[in-house]
């Protein structure tokens, strides 16, 4: 009886340190599976198109035109004279090279615009977009596509009457849009529709 007893101890302890290793193995087979599974991918950069004449960034997925408006790629620089144009002009000029391109391109909104100055912060560059990816940009006013941004109200006092030329009445928000200067990344909710700006187009990526 006493044979029977401690056999049956010993086969309960050794049932038992296998359980136990049968569960060690496991806790640390989670463990080294751990960090793979954890590991969030890195947020994929801004990178050139094929014919380097568009910059894509899958990570906002937007397509932008590498030159501004009224400058052209080479292959090594952005050429031409930049084209200054009124918000309607801009709006208009953005369905026309969409029809002769077959793609859809369009003013870009305020944070778009804001974030290619972001972008080129992170990129320890001077002020304005990253020039390896948007070279010979100006550091000035462009238009945007915003006509409202958080409900802010627009100050027709500021840009509007200055780009109209100063004095006078001051023009009404519906004669006023909303443009980003790309130098500072700051936005101007009080810019007349009339007045000339720079243009650079935008496209959603497929």
């Amino acid at each position: 009886m006493c044979h029977a007893s401690e056999a049956k101890r010993v086969t309960l302890g050794i049932t038992g340190r296998r359980a136990l290793g049968w569960l060690v193995g496991l806790l640390a087979g989670a463990l080294a599976l751990r960090p793979a599974l954890a590991a969030e991918p890195l947020p994929a950069k801004p990178s050139i198109s094929a014919d380097g004449a568009a910059v894509l960034d899958p990570q906002a997925r937007l397509a932008w035109a590498r030159c501004v408006e009224g400058m052209a790629w080479t292959g090594k620089f952005c050429r031409g004279t930049p084209q200054l144009m009124s918000l309607p002009q801009a709006l208009a000029h953005a369905r026309g090279r969409s029809q002769a391109d077959g793609l859809a391109w369009r003013l870009p909104r305020v944070q778009e615009l804001q974030r290619l100055v972001e972008r080129g912060k992170q990129a320890a560059r001077p002020a304005g977009p990253d020039p390896l990816l948007f070279p010979d940009t100006p550091r000035e006013l462009f238009w945007s596509a915003t006509a409202q941004l958080g409900g802010r109200a627009s100050n027709p006092y500021n840009y509007g009457t200055v780009m109209r030329g100063g004095g006078g009445e001051a023009p009404s928000a519906a004669m006023l849009g909303w443009a980003v200067h790309l130098g500072s990344g700051a936005a101007h909710g009080d810019v007349s529709k009339s007045s000339r700006l720079l243009v650079r187009l935008v496209r959603t990526l497929d």
